[in-house]
């Protein structure tokens, strides 16, 4: 695309996104099989109902129900009491049965809102609704073959699909109003949220018009599953639009698909309209009628939301990127932000000491072990942080030994773990060397050997000590506590 700044600014982009949030239900939205396709071999996860036999009947997953309850006031709204279903024709061979099981006139959410953070500061998007459907199932083209297969395992998992208003007006908006969706309905416990298996997904409906207020005609990009397709995609489409208006051509409202290695979208479809799918009231499920009650106990617990984290946060003074850093952590162990969270009663010093330790050292390890097969440890971690973060106050550990020893506690392959964290470090040999008798033979070895750097410092070239801090580390086997050999160079050199 060949579309200079000056033109863009001419064009007020806007952006409206569905969310496909699979429900992380045990057993699908109208039959009693297993939800979690991960893993399972083709068609192994399906029954009558799903694939639409004759006389089949659904019957409504009432934890879907209560998940939906869950996700409204994630979404800071409040249920429908009343919701029905209706069925939505199209004939595709993933959908067996020639119709999907949705909400069109009263789906279980209306209205609510995401307040969404992005590196331009914090944007309001409105959510239209959100309807309870069950998926289709899934197409797969072998390579080199001139055949697709069918796989029904996620036909009639639960979905609830999330329509925002065209709120956003850029592709980083775009992006970020995707990753807090996201962390929404995973905080939120209502979906595994895995991306890589289609747990979340994404259609975006992007339309230009140089008259703000005024929507362009739309197209639709469907089924991207991560964060950064999101933003190319839209990036692309915004600039292919412009591109067309540019030449005096017209934008086609359409559904396009986004080709991932050519980063381009490209189209598949003219864009159907509701009486395209001919609606009908789903004869087979009544009308849902919530009761106060009902709705009281399926929201009971709600969970700490990834905004209200935020402000927990920062109260200490941690940076927004280590703060994101943190809710992605939390989005596979909660326990990271409740260790966070623990150490806020210790004080502020305290807690900053935590949250860098889990974003510098227990991520990246995690990750290390992951990929090689194993998972960390589930030592005591609290008590791995309170233990290190004295030991470095006390000057008897660095910070790059204090890094050897909690990962010697987080691997699961360590042998002969003791109890107690500073006897551990005793034991690995990783604590400083502080006693200055011995420090001081180190010092006048390394001063009597580098006699250079020595007179450099004593010119008042203080980059130097820095080299002679290094050479007594080097021969105290990174034993020496360094302010304490830098103290005795400068007492040494009479500074």
């Amino acid at each position: 695309m060949a579309v200079s700044e000056e033109v863009k600014k001419q064009y007020v982009p806007s952006i409206g996104i569905e969310t496909h949030v699979q429900l992380s239900t045990k057993t699908k939205l109208f039959s009693a099989v297993g939800n979690d396709a991960r893993g399972a071999a083709s068609n192994s996860l399906i029954s009558h109902i799903d694939t639409g036999m004759p006389g089949a009947l659904p019957v409504l997953n009432q934890a879907a129900i209560e998940q939906c309850m869950r996700a409204a006031l994630a979404l800071n709204t409040q249920p429908q009491k009343f919701s029905r279903f209706e069925r939505k024709h199209y004939f595709y061979p993933d959908l067996p049965k020639g119709y999907q099981i949705t909400q069109l006139e009263n789906p279980i959410i209306v209205g609510g809102f995401l307040n969404v953070p992005s590196p331009n500061g914090e944007f309001k998007v409105e959510i239209e609704r959100a309807n309870l459907e069950e998926d289709a199932g899934k197409n797969t083209h072998p390579e080199g073959a001139n055949y697709s297969l069918v796989d029904l395992n996620r036909a009639g998992t639960p979905l609830l699909e999330v329509v925002s208003r065209p709120d956003i007006h850029s592709a980083a908006e775009a992006k970020a109003f995707a990753r807090e969706m996201w962390l929404t309905m995973k905080y939120s416990g209502v979906t595994d949220g895995d991306l890589y298996m289609g747990h979340v997904r994404f259609d975006v409906n992007i339309s230009v018009s140089k008259e703000p207020g005024k929507l362009g005609t739309r197209s639709e990009i469907k089924n991207l599953n991560s964060f950064r397709s999101v933003e190319n995609a839209v990036a692309y489409e915004i600039d292919r639009q412009i591109e067309l208006l540019e030449k005096g051509q017209k934008v086609v409202q359409e559904t396009r698909g986004w080709d991932e290695a050519k980063q381009k979208s490209i189209g598949q479809r003219g864009k159907e309209e509701a009486q395209d799918y001919r609606y009908m009231p789903e004869p087979d499920i009544p009308p849902l009628d919530l009761e106060d009650e009902f709705i009281k106990n399926s929201c009971a617990e709600m969970p700490i939301m990834p905004q209200d984290w935020r402000e927990m946060i920062s109260n200490f003074g941690l940076g927004k990127a280590e703060t994101e850093t943190l809710l992605d952590a939390g989005t596979e162990s909660i326990g990271h932000l409740i260790n966070v969270r623990e150490a806020m009663n210790s004080g502020e010093a305290f807690a900053r000491y935590v949250a860098n330790t889990i974003i510098n050292i227990v991520l990246p390890f995690e990750r290390y072990l992951l990929e090689n097969g194993s998972k960390a440890s589930t030592y005591n971690r609290m008590k791995i942080y309170k233990e290190t973060f004295r030991l470095q106050k006390e000057n008897k550990i660095s910070s790059s030994n204090a890094k050897i020893l909690i990962e010697k506690f987080l691997n699961p392959n360590t042998k002969n773990l003791d109890a107690e964290v500073e006897k551990q470090a005793e034991i690995e040999g990783l604590l400083q060397v502080s006693d200055e008798a011995e420090i001081e033979k180190i010092v006048a070895e390394v001063l009597s050997q580098n006699t250079k750097a020595a007179e450099d410092v004593k010119k008042g070239e203080m980059k130097a000590i820095g080299f002679l801090v290094g050479q007594v580390m080097v021969k105290s086997q990174g034993k020496a506590n360094p302010q304490l050999a830098q103290d005795i160079i400068k007492k040494q050199l009479s500074l």
